[in-house]
Formats: C-alpha cells, structure tokens, sequence
C-alpha cells in the first residue's frame, strides 16, 4: 500500500456514510475512518524508516466515534489510580491525641510511622471525630520546597472545607505537644503530622512525609495525582 491508497475501513466506513444518507452519525463515522487512515498511514511510515511501533506505557490516546449526536472527541486513558471509581482520592486531616516512639500495637487504631536510619519508629494516634475525614480537594500539585528543596505537595482546600480546616487547626494550636499536631492520612497511611502554632485560614498545606525529605519527585507527582480532581 502507497501513501495514496485507502485504509479498508476507510473505504467501508465511507461507503456505509453515502448508502444511509445520515449526516450526523455519518460525520462522525466518517472522523473514525479519516482517524484510522491517518494510523494506518503513520505505522507505515515508522516502519520504512525502520523505527517500528511502541505502544505509550503511560498514556495512550483512542479516537472515539459517537452516533448520537454528540461531538467526536479525543479520549485520553490514564493509569489506573485513586480509589477505583474515578474520583479523586479524598485525604483525611485529624487532630492527634497522643504519639509515642514505638511501632502501634497490632489492632489498635493508631497509624504506625516507619523507623529509618535516623528516627525511631513511631504510632500516632487521632480523633477522627473532631477532624476532616475523606476531604476531596480543589488542587494539589507538587513542588521543590524553597526553604531546603525537598519534594513536598502543596494541597488547597475547597473554600467550605477551607472554613472547617481555620477551626480545626485554630482549636489544637495552643495545646501541647503532641495534640498540637493534625494527622494527614491517606488511604489509611500517615502522611505527615504538622504542628500548628495558630490558625491556618489560607486553606492551603503542605505534605512532606512523616519525615522532611521523604517525597521523591516520583512519589510527589503520582500523589498530586491521585489527590486532584478528575
């Protein structure tokens, strides 16, 4: 086949146009063919030139014809990620009651922090009643710190839940250590537990890590990711 030969399903989509008569289903059959065409021809193309054909890992485009009226559009397919059902993966903000340098028992509702080289390990425990549970943010995105360059994810809160966050961090910022921290959890793992000194109203935090340092820029992306909205 040459460059100027028609792809079969080109030929047979746009006879099948011209025997119906329909202009509007018929417009968008005829985009599938023109798309599958223009396929055909580039595989043709990459395989004179000897590079070949590598299906995308991450992200792979389909072009996908609808009968009904609507507008023909590109559909962009995604790794599979948050919590199976398309939405954005909500985070929970819980102020912490105690914390103590050992791993938490087994059974226990405490969220168990690893040990590393330089911490020992830790078991947090929190009131999830006074907090934020399964919160869905407006936008999350991942960033350098300025102060020492560390992966962090910077996460902005819904005006509403900005609200809620100002009065959950305003209650615990004159306790003690630790019940002047909030627990950020995550799929039931413990993402950081900052402490607060006053109110925070901007409706904006940052994760980190149980520990500074601990975010990759891999692992800062893929939870902004999972984090935004869809």
């Amino acid at each position: 086949m040459n460059d100027s030969t028609e792809h079969p399903l080109h030929d047979a989509l746009h006879a099948h146009v011209r025997e119906s008569g329909s202009d509007t289903a018929g417009a968008h059959l005829v985009g599938l063919a023109d798309g599958a065409l223009r396929v055909a021809r580039r595989r043709q193309w990459l395989a004179r030139a000897g590079v070949g054909v590598v299906a995308a890992a991450v992200v792979a485009t389909a072009w996908v014809a609808v009968a009904d009226g609507t507008t023909s559009r590109a559909h962009v397919v995604q790794p599979a990620t948050g919590d199976g059902t398309g939405k954005a993966t909500p985070v929970s903000l819980l102020p912490v009651t105690s914390s103590v340098e050992r791993a938490c028992t087994q059974g226990s509702d405490g969220y168990t922090v690893r040990a590393t080289a330089t911490h020992p390990a830790f078991c947090v425990h929190t009131d999830r009643a006074k907090g934020m549970a399964d919160v869905r943010v407006t936008a999350a995105k991942a960033g350098k710190s300025t102060v020492d360059g560390t992966w962090q994810v910077e996460v902005t809160l819904s005006p509403a839940d900005r609200t809620r966050f100002a009065a959950l961090t305003g209650s615990i910022a004159g306790a003690p250590v630790p019940r002047n921290e909030f627990a950020i959890v995550i799929d039931g793992k413990l993402w950081g537990n900052p402490s607060v000194t006053s109110s925070i109203t901007g409706g904006r935090f940052e994760i980190v890590g149980a520990y500074v340092g601990d975010l990759s820029s891999a692992t800062a992306h893929d939870l902004a990711h999972r984090l935004n909205p869809r």
